[in-house]
């Protein structure tokens, strides 16, 4: 992806979230100027890889399959192994209509799935095989806002404004904005998206930037060559 383009998307992201009144936390504003300035006081932000994060998944085919987020908070690994403390993550995301978020699951991770609003939120489900790998033949039951819900193998459910999903580790899914653009929270147990996705076919998690501008904010992604 061109920086350019990233620079454009968190420009229109912002405008996105605003219009349903949230605001981005005050570090999702800072330049990468002041993010090095700052970067001993907001070590956790840059170890927590809390921020930016917008992927085409090394595919450039952003508008088709690709995804926008913002991890707003993200609690620690040692916290979860003891089984005590932050064990949390929460995100926004911006689901494009008919922008695919590839079909993957997670190792560790549990997640609450929320339409916070715009469009429908139209999550394809399958469940897994015994070794937890993708089957095509397997459904599931997912709870969605406190009541189980039976899927088919391939089944899509949409979901309006004000209703969630939550899906276990095993719970295979792709997702996307059925009819328009969606705002999309996430509540989640620790997250790491460098080693807990386990996506049906080999595709990157991170898009490879080309540096034809300067970035007006650091993805996320950024912090380990822009802060080192």
């Amino acid at each position: 992806m061109k920086r350019s383009e990233i620079n454009e998307i968190m420009a229109e992201a912002d405008a996105f979230i605003r219009s349903f009144g949230f605001v981005l936390p005050p570090f999702a504003y800072w330049s990468p100027d002041e993010m090095r300035a700052k970067r001993d006081v907001a070590q956790a932000v840059i170890d927590g890889r809390l921020g930016w994060d917008i992927t085409d998944y090394g595919q450039g085919k952003y508008d088709d399959l690709g995804l926008f987020l913002f991890t707003l908070r993200n609690g620690r690994l040692s916290d979860l192994q003891k089984g005590g403390g932050m064990c949390y993550a929460e995100k926004l995301l911006i689901s494009k209509k008919d922008q695919i978020s590839p079909m993957h699951r997670h190792y560790l991770k549990a997640e609450d799935i929320i339409n916070r609003g715009g469009a429908a939120m139209a999550i394809e489900l399958f469940g897994s095989a015994e070794d937890g790998s993708f089957d095509e033949n397997m459904g599931g039951v997912v709870m969605c806002d406190g009541i189980e819900r039976a899927f088919a193998p391939g089944e899509v459910l949409l979901f309006a404004p004000g209703e969630s999903v939550t899906l276990m580790p095993g719970d295979w899914h792709a997702f996307w904005g059925e009819g328009g653009d969606v705002l999309i929270g996430e509540v989640s147990t620790v997250n790491n998206d460098e080693t807990d996705n386990w996506f049906r076919e080999p595709i990157g998690r991170f898009a490879t930037i080309d540096e034809d501008v300067a970035p007006t904010h650091l993805l996320a992604s950024d912090y380990r060559t822009w802060l080192s």
